[in-house]
């Protein structure tokens, strides 16, 4: 075998090799963080054992509240979750079938 042709060849492999880049490494998916509210359990306001007019009257008013502040909670919670899977929208449609 000729030596020029042995020095082509590994100059060719070696030229080879350097143009060969590893695929690029993406880093982690980001994280938003939950609020804590949206972490919390709901709370119901409960009746007495002997309720009156005006325990009914208090629970109704205090019961609609807390619904209304457990769906805020419910729906931080939504839009976190939303926007975390929007900041990569790769991860999402490799998923889907």
């Amino acid at each position: 075998m000729r030596p020029w042709l042995l020095i082509a060849l590994l100059g060719f492999t070696t030229l080879t090799a350097g143009c060969a880049k590893p695929p690029p490494i993406s880093p982690a998916a980001p994280r938003l963080a939950l609020a804590a509210e949206a972490r919390a359990a709901c709370a119901l306001h409960t009746l007495p054992s002997q309720p009156t007019l005006a325990d009914l009257e208090i629970g109704y008013v205090t019961r609609g509240a807390q619904i209304i502040a457990c769906d805020a909670a419910r729906r931080l919670a939504v839009e976190t979750y939303e926007a975390q899977q929007a900041l990569n929208p790769g991860r999402a449609d490799a998923r889907r079938p």
